[in-house]
């Protein structure tokens, strides 16, 4: 029985769900907040104009159906209604009528004979000025030098570029022996262009083709167009889709309502202060199905939405206080916390709020680390907080309580505390003792006692994530793969009936 439940620990298995984490009400500490991810249509934020000049806003344009368009970026389908496409793939407009997502079809590419939304601004219409690879639209001289000056470009990488400021004004810029180097464009009053009077091109084309072919006078023959960067945040979706009801609640770093996505989708929206944003850039860099996923946000004015997936069940806390769990079931769990751990661990961040409010709980016992507030990205494996930087005293390490030194192994004496939760059904850890007398116990060496009917081999990890010497504490992968497994199966013989 167990060893099904444990092959589901290691494959890490996902799951979707559909139900608000409940607020905890016997802490306080800032609220899990989570919400679905329906497979409805988004809306990106605009572009940045003044970085990526060759894109133009689609925004409250029609387009004539049929009409083809070159791809100018890669795009990967978030959703099964998007279509993934290839820079310069061929795609015709089947619907342009829906904002900045239109409905396509791909004419070559990855994707060809496929239908499905793409994003407006990832494309321009085939054969115009604004389809070739070089040419970038309102781009100031500084931007030009910061996109031409990025690594993936090499000697003789140029763009053709706008001004913002200058109307009309043509500008060239080459990447030459490591520095960039700028020339005027002029038009001629026959329309022609040229950078020196002595040879004039009636299109910008053949002027790039004669440049590439020989120097005339500039620092060298150009070569490859300057790599484009898409500076659109995909996770961005528009605010209007989003229609705020009830509020569910409040905490530290935010409220809490109920509200529906594009008139169909029931969700919960957290809104948060300018300053919390960190969380869901962090959370754009992290994925593993044992981490609570982002899916969108609204960041382009305040207050600032973030929108996750939504759990089934709640956070484990709730789960343990009401539910009659198995003791493999909750071992299970544990292991789940850890592999989700060991991901971070891997990639060097720290939670600094690991606890089992901040777990969520899916169908088939699903667990996925949220909140990460207050994580952070190590910096030579340490992370020094602020001055009176406010913590879950019973949760965190004592190095963090009295130094502010957190580092990942500070995690892992917060999954020893979790461990405690979890093996007593929720209740709060140093039963009978305030933060202070909490703080003090533990300076003299003291730690919490084997919670009753808790296998003694579970009691031992708690201790070793609670040592006096974090460099001793076992690492979440060795939590994960061979200390909880273990535990597993010991638990599992002895509770086994005798023959």
């Amino acid at each position: 029985m167990f060893s099904s439940c444990w092959d589901r620990v290691i494959s890490c298995c996902c799951c979707n769900g559909f139900k608000q984490a409940k607020q905890d009400h016997h802490q306080d500490i800032k609220e899990i907040t989570i919400i679905e991810n329906p497979a409805v249509k988004k809306v990106e934020s605009e572009v940045d104009f003044s970085v990526n000049s060759n894109l133009t806003s689609a925004k409250a344009v029609v387009r004539p159906d049929g009409e083809r368009f070159i791809a100018l970026f890669d795009y990967t389908a978030r959703t099964k209604d998007d279509l993934t496409f290839n820079t310069r793939d061929i795609l015709e407009v089947l619907d342009s009528s829906t904002g900045e997502w239109w409905m396509a079809r791909a004419i070559t590419g990855i994707s060809a004979g496929k239908s499905g939304y793409i994003p407006a601004n990832y494309v321009a219409l085939k054969e115009s000025i604004d389809a070739e690879p070089w040419y970038y639209r309102d781009t100031k001289r500084l931007d030009a030098e910061r996109l031409l000056l990025a690594e993936e470009n090499r000697q003789g990488a140029f763009l053709l570029r706008t001004s913002k400021s200058l109307r009309g004004a043509l500008s060239l810029s080459v990447l030459h022996q490591g520095k960039v180097k700028h020339y005027q464009l002029e038009k001629l009053d026959n329309g022609y262009y040229c950078v020196s009077k002595n040879k004039s091109f009636p299109t910008l084309k053949e002027f790039v083709e004669y440049y590439s072919r020989q120097s005339d006078g500039l620092c060298g023959c150009l070569g490859d167009p300057c790599r484009k960067v898409a500076c659109m945040d995909q996770w961005e979706i528009d605010r209007s889709s989003i229609k705020l009801l009830n509020k569910l609640g409040s905490g530290q770093f935010g409220e809490v309502f109920e509200g529906v996505w594009n008139d169909t989708t029931s969700v919960a929206v957290k809104i948060l202060e300018t300053e919390i944003l960190a969380e869901a850039q962090l959370m754009k860099k992290l994925r593993h199905p044992k981490l609570i996923q982002l899916y969108a946000v609204c960041t382009l004015e305040e207050p600032i939405y973030i929108i996750t997936e939504l759990m089934k069940n709640g956070n484990l806390l709730e789960n343990l206080r009401s539910a009659t769990l198995h003791i493999w079931d909750r071992i299970e769990m544990a292991a789940q916390v850890a592999a989700g751990m060991a991901y971070l661990e891997q990639h060097n961040y720290i939670h600094r709020d690991l606890a089992a409010r901040n777990v969520l709980v899916g169908e088939n016992n699903v667990c996925k680390v949220a909140n990460f507030g207050l994580a952070r990205r190590e910096n030579e494996n340490v992370y020094n907080a602020r001055e009176g930087s406010k913590y879950p005293i019973k949760w965190t390490a004592p190095e963090a309580i009295n130094y502010n030194k957190f580092t990942i192994k500070s995690d892992v004496w917060s999954f020893g505390i979790l461990l405690y939760e979890i093996m007593t059904f929720g209740e709060l850890p140093y039963p009978g003792l305030t933060n202070t007398e909490t703080v003090e116990w533990l300076a003299k060496g003291n730690r919490m006692s084997c919670p009753p009917k808790c296998p003694t081999p579970l009691h031992n990890i708690m201790m070793d994530c609670w040592k006096e010497k974090e460099q001793e504490r076992p690492t979440f992968q060795t939590l994960q793969l061979y200390q909880l497994h273990k535990c597993a199966l010991s638990t599992q013989v002895d509770m086994l009936p005798t023959p």
